[in-house]
């Protein structure tokens, strides 16, 4: 099993009505840890880079992209490379340089026409690049700028408008807003289902959910069960990790040599993913 292109997986879960799992790396521990749990789960996933990580990294996407891309050629399990949340055109264009076969060009916080001719033009040039083009229409709630519940009202997807959405912006992908948001540290999240299904009836592309660390495991198989087929994570992987890192840290005090932290911290998201792995795509 290697590294493959992000359609690919995608396509093949909508299929089967499964869902891919997407995990955001941060750094290469991450991205180990995500292989690792993606092959004890016999499960594929994407391997997802946001700009807020890019940023995190000096604005050099390259150097971690290219590393994640090598954990998952040598992996037991088949990976793709996906650039997240890119506002900034600058680095979306970077994207097939740095190996990524997909990316989520993400304007969601604009009006409506403003997000239409912004994703329209980077989708033509994501197609031209050969690049798999996720976008976003409705509000996620956690983010900067997005009301902050994601149950306001207007915050969710309408089926119509996204229908419309697709088809003029000839995107691969739409994440939707459905009750959940982003950066949740808690598993609460209460998904509207008959939303997702009459989204899934309404859009022909696949659906992707955002801020799912914030979704109980009985939740997302009803969502995937409803028609989502990629499913982001984030939070709950670094959750996992700085909890692990404090653990040992407590335990070992006296410690300067930080593998034992990071190693702790690697088997807790290795354990996260296989679990998740399973719940959304098993």
């Amino acid at each position: 099993m290697s590294l493959v292109h992000t359609r690919e997986l995608v396509e093949q879960a909508a299929a089967a009505r499964r869902a891919v799992p997407a995990f955001n790396v941060i750094t290469l521990e991450y991205a180990e840890a995500i292989a690792e749990g993606a092959a004890a789960s016999g499960v594929p996933v994407i391997l997802q880079i946001s700009e807020n990580a890019v940023r995190f990294h000096g604005g050099q996407v390259e150097p971690l992209a290219r590393a994640a891309a090598e954990v998952a050629r040598v992996s037991k399990a088949d990976i793709a490379l996906h650039l997240d949340h890119v506002t900034d055109i600058g680095l979306l264009h970077r994207a097939p340089g740095a190996g990524f076969s997909s990316a989520m060009f993400d304007a969601g916080r604009l009006p409506y026409a403003d997000n239409l001719a912004a994703t329209l033009a980077a989708a033509r040039w994501a197609h031209d690049a050969g690049v798999w083009l996720e976008a976003e229409l409705g509000y996620v709630g956690g983010k900067p700028g997005a009301p902050a519940s994601a149950h306001a009202p207007g915050v969710r997807t309408d089926p119509q408008e996204a229908a419309r959405f697709v088809a003029d912006s000839g995107v691969d992908a739409l994440a939707v807003a459905v009750g959940s948001s982003h950066a949740m540290t808690e598993r609460s999240a209460s998904l509207d289902h008959a939303l997702i299904e009459r989204l899934r009836d309404a859009v022909p592309v696949p659906l992707v959910l955002h801020g799912s660390s914030g979704v109980a495991d009985g939740e997302l198989r009803r969502a995937v069960g409803a028609g989502i087929a990629k499913v982001n994570v984030g939070t709950a992987l670094s959750a996992a990790f700085t909890r692990a890192v404090r653990e040992t840290l407590a335990a070992r005090p006296d410690t300067v040599d930080p593998r034992h932290c990071l190693e702790r911290g690697r088997e807790a998201i290795a354990e996260t993913v296989r679990h998740l792995c399973v719940v959304v795509g098993g």
